[in-house]
This record gives C-alpha cells, structure tokens and sequence, in this order.
C-alpha cells in the first residue's frame, strides 16, 4: 500500500445502478440484500399504496418498532396491512420509493450512489442474472465520497475515539491507532498504580467477554479499558505505587510526591510531543484535502507548525543560551507567521478586514500555541492528585493498623474502601481530562472538514421460494 493511502478511508466509486424496467424489483432487492451502495435519495418522495398502507397500520399499533425487510415476490399489500405486518410494508414503502425515484429513460432505470471499489465487480456479477449492471460514473466536481473506515488492529479497536468527535474527511488519514494509545498513556500517567491497573485490565477482559449482559452494549469499549489498564501498570511501577505506596512493587523512575517538579516538566515535554505529531497529521491532511498550498498555508498545517517549531527552538536556545539555535527559531517562527498569515488573509477573501482578521487569526494561534502546550501540565498534576489519595489511604491504614488487633478490621474496611473512592474519583478524572486533550489539543489541528459517513442502503431479504424448495431437491 502506498504511503499516502496508509490509514485512509476505504476507496469508493461513484457508480449507477442500471436495471431493465420490467426488472427494477429484483434489481432493487439483490443491491438492498448486499447492502454496498448508498443510493441517492430523494429529499421529499410522494407517499404511494405501500406507504399509505404502513401509515394505517402504524396507526393501529401506535409504538410499534419496524425494522424493514423484503423479499423478492411482490406481496399482497392488503394481506400485509391486514395481517399487520409493519417489517414487511417497511420494505415495500423502500423499494415504492426508490421504484419511483429511479431516472428513467425507454426500457431502462437507473440510480445513482457511492459504494466501495471493491464491492463493485461482485455486485455486478450479482446483478448480471436478473439484467442489471453496475456503470462507474465520474465522481461529481467539489463533492467528496462517503467515508468508510475499515480498520483492523489498533485502529479498529479504537476508532469510536475518533468516531465520537467526527466523521473523517473521505482524504484525510485516520490517526485512530495514534490517538487510541496516546490517550491510554496519558490516562496512565494520571492513573499510575498497579493494582489500579490490574483492576482495569480485569474489567477489561470481563468487558470483553461479554458475561455481564448489563454491560454487552457496552463491549467495544473493552480495548480503551484494557489500554488504560495495561498504562496505569506500567506507570504505576515507574511511580512505585501498588494500591498506594505500599512498598509492594520497587520505584523504577520517581516518586510523584518527592519529585513533583521534574513530573510536571516530563508531562510539558510529552505534551509538546503529542501536538508536534498532530501537526504532521493536520500538515498530511491539508494536503491531501487541499493540495500543498492548503498545507503550507494552514495554522492547522505546515505554518501553525513552524510556529510551533520556531518558538520551540527560540526557547531553547535562549535557555541554553544558544545564539545559533535562538536565531533559527526566531527565522522559522517569522516564517510560520507570514505563511499563516497569508493563508488566514485567503479565507477572509481578501478584502480591506481580512488584514485585521488574519492578525487576530495570527495572535490566537501562537496564544494557542502556549496554553495548549501548558495544558498537558495537568497530565502530572492528576498523577500527583492520584498519588496523593493513595497516600492518605495507605497512611490511615497502617496508622490503624499499629494500634493493635482490634483496630485490624477497620484498617482493612478502610484500606478497601479508600482505594475504591479513589479509583472511582481519579479513574472518572483521568478518563474525562484524557478525552480532553485528545479532543481539544490534539484533533483540533489534526480534522478541518467533517466527512459524511457512508450509509449503504441495506434491507433484510426473505429467502426466495423457488431456490429454497430448489435447495430441498438437490441431491445431497
């Protein structure tokens, strides 16, 4: 696979679907049973029998759920209204519908629609038999396809991180991996603790097994648990921390509490790298949206990053007192301004207050710049949060402890209950602030341009009478 495609949706085709007229039905029926084609609808249709017949008996049975389905004979709409049968005049008012919206010219319908390259020579081996076709149209000026994401591994087991922000441009590459194991690291520096984290990759597992029917809805979320899980553990003995500092497991890095400062610039540092590769997604994204002028010119592209690049090296070269390094950083940060700046001045349209727009454009960009940077800060400060819980649990329960074997109980009741407050309050906090800055510091520079989610036209088919009983009849 190509670079550029590396993480990209699904290719798709803009495609016809072409069916004799006396053969729109079955044609309907085969493309609805394998649901790959999202055809165009029709903004307002004109209600016909099938609908009018489902709109009385939904009126007889107010509240009822019909989930469409079809089937390849036309059925008796009086039978169906009789009977009730809301499921089948469901499919029957679809496929009214879309007969009546087919573009018709002498013997032959027609409808367009998207579907994945992929799918389109099978649907057309499946349509040959019943005399229809699937025709590759080109695809419509200024108008991108429907996004379909089909990931496997990491990116498919955390994509409903990006799903619930937004639908991805049909261009732009899903950073759904990159982003699904940044946010379970980050939660994990917020959340280290062994035993937390073993609790979590417990939960993770039972999540995933499904064994709790309260909870099956709940099951796609068991790779974030398991992620944070596995991150909490591997901080937590970095921290030394095992249900609080309870000497269990030895301190690989540092103590939060004795080394808070040094935690708080490690947090800052790992902040500055997480935006820096949102810049390279949100550069990549631009371009393939937009072409290089769009990345070049994009706060949310290569100028908002040599902002964020030319500042970085000024700092640190006035830090270090660097001459060289500081005069890079101013070069490189001037040139992200002017380049910004020119692409601000675009959008506004050129006109005499695109001057005054692009400049507050420029100022809240590099303002941005700062306080998203510092904002990642608080990666430590919940660390410390959660390590200062664990040290009050842990020091009531040996204080308890001391006093002698009667004291013993309430020292566990309160060693156990402590340490579920404090996974209950630090495990919600961490999960929400994590979720923050994936949101507001990360992907607001990775998406410009929201996608359309490709909804392929879909309807459950009853078997066809005549392959069954053929079925029954074959030898063997």
């Amino acid at each position: 696979m190509p670079w550029p495609d590396l993480g990209a949706p699904v290719a798709m085709r803009r495609v016809a679907v072409v069916a004799p007229v006396d053969a729109t039905r079955a044609v309907l029926v085969a493309v609805a049973e394998k649901g790959v084609v999202e055809l165009e609808r029709a903004a307002v249709s004109v209600p016909g029998p099938a609908s009018q017949a489902l709109q009385r008996a939904r009126r007889d049975r107010p509240g009822a759920r019909s989930s469409p389905v079809t089937s390849w004979q036309a059925p008796d709409l009086d039978v169906l209204e009789a009977g009730h049968e809301l499921e089948a005049l469901a499919g029957e008012t679809e496929i009214e519908a879309l007969d009546a919206e087919a573009v018709r010219q002498g013997s032959v319908a027609a409808w367009a629609g998207w579907a994945p390259a992929a799918a389109v020579v099978p649907l057309a081996e499946r349509l040959a038999p019943l005399g229809g076709a699937v025709v590759p149209l080109p695809a419509p000026a200024g108008v991108d396809p429907p996004t379909l994401v089909e990931g496997r591994g990491a990116t498919r087991a955390f994509q409903p991180l990006v799903d619930t922000y937004t639908t991805i441009g049909y261009r732009d590459l899903n950073p759904a991996a990159w982003a699904g194991l940044s946010y379970v690291v980050m939660f994990g520096m917020m959340f280290g603790d062994v035993g937390h984290g073993l609790v979590l990759i417990a939960g993770g597992f039972l999540l995933a097994a499904g064994t709790l029917a309260p909870l099956r809805r709940l099951r796609h979320l068991a790779p974030f648990v398991v992620g944070a899980g596995v991150a909490s553990t591997g901080f937590g003995l970095a921290y030394g921390e095992f249900f609080g500092p309870t000497g269990v497991v030895p301190t690989l890095w540092l103590r939060p509490l004795d080394h808070a400062t040094a935690l708080l610039a490690v947090a800052v540092a790992a902040g500055a790298g997480l935006l820096a590769v949102s810049w390279v997604f949100g550069t990549v994204n631009r371009w393939r949206e937009g072409g290089a002028g769009r990345a070049l010119l994009a706060v949310s592209g290569f100028a908002g990053g040599a902002l964020y690049l030319g500042l970085a090296c000024a700092g640190l070269g006035w830090y270090r007192h660097w001459g060289p390094v500081e005069l890079l950083g101013a070069g490189v940060f001037a040139a992200g301004l002017a380049a910004g700046g020119a692409g601000l001045y675009a959008e506004s349209g050129r006109r005499a207050a695109g001057a005054v727009q692009a400049g507050v454009g420029l100022f809240d960009a590099v303002l941005r710049i700062g306080t998203n940077t510092v904002s990642f800060a608080r990666l430590a400060a919940f660390g410390l949060t959660h390590a200062a819980l664990s040290g009050i649990v842990w020091e009531a329960t040996t204080g308890l402890w001391h006093r002698g074997a009667p004291w013993g109980a309430l020292a566990a009741v309160v060693f156990l209950a402590g340490n579920a407050l404090a996974f209950a309050i630090e495990g919600l906090v961490a999960g929400i602030q994590a979720l923050r800055l994936e949101y507001y510091e990360m992907f607001s520079r990775i998406f410009a341009v929201e996608g359309h989610r490709f909804r392929p036209w879909h309807l459950d088919v009853a078997p066809d009478p005549v392959e069954s009983e053929e079925a029954r009849c074959s030898p063997g």
